[in-house]
């Protein structure tokens, strides 16, 4: 795409830059030394690159961009910290496509390599809730210790889809980790009378999970 720019674009690639990640804090090695950061994940050090060089662009020196991009705290429900106690903490997250279920996972995963991980996701949209996208999960979920689906049977008669079940839900995310529920009470009861001493809990949906309070959920978890 990039090669078949008109010559007046100017085009400056970017990827992933030299990090390293310490007590759960991802630090950026740079020449300014190192620089922590209070977000973290592959997907968010690729963008801090890029609107680095755009700020170089516009004048801004990095050792300004370092000074600045340290207390950011990232975009609303991407990799949002939403409790933190510890030793557990709770991210919500937009994520519910099957490649950002995945990148969304890895990262926490990655980041907290210490501490188990409780990854629950909700099937909310149209193309998630259907039958014939469902194998398009298979593995999203498979780097988290757990992993727990959720889905309301009345959000596909409302969407007037085909029914889909339990079994066939755990059956499409195709690991061994994958617990589904049908019913977002049980959910929240069953996350609160779980042990959270060493774990992280991420919550991922483009809905609420049937009006489920996370900020106050996560409140509870890190007690």
């Amino acid at each position: 795409v990039a090669e078949g720019c008109e010559n007046d674009i100017l085009k400056i690639p970017y990827g992933i830059p030299e990090h390293m990640n310490r007590n759960g804090v991802t630090y950026l090695k740079t020449s300014e030394g190192e620089v922590p950061l209070k977000v973290f994940g592959e997907h968010n050090l690729m963008n801090l690159y890029g609107a680095r060089l755009v700020c170089r662009s516009l004048d801004v020196t990095d050792k300004q961009f370092y000074e600045a991009i340290s207390s950011f705290k990232g975009a609303s429900k991407r990799l949002e910290l939403v409790a933190q106690g510890e030793t557990s903490s709770v991210f919500k997250d937009f994520a519910h496509s099957p490649s950002k279920l995945k990148a969304t996972t890895s990262a926490v995963k990655d980041q907290f390599t210490n501490r188990q991980l409780v990854a629950c996701m909700e099937l909310h949209t149209f193309s998630s809730l259907s039958r014939g996208f469902l194998e398009e999960y298979n593995g999203s979920m498979a780097n988290a210790d757990e992993a727990l689906v959720y889905f309301n049977p009345e959000t596909l008669k409302h969407k007037r889809l085909p029914d889909i079940s339990p079994e066939e839900v755990l059956a499409a995310f195709g690991s061994k980790n994958v617990k589904v529920y049908t019913n977002s009470a049980k959910l929240q009861d069953d996350l609160l009378d779980r042990n959270w001493t060493n774990t992280n809990l991420l919550m991922m949906s483009s809905g609420n999970f049937d009006g489920m309070n996370i900020d106050e959920l996560g409140k509870k978890v890190v007690g």
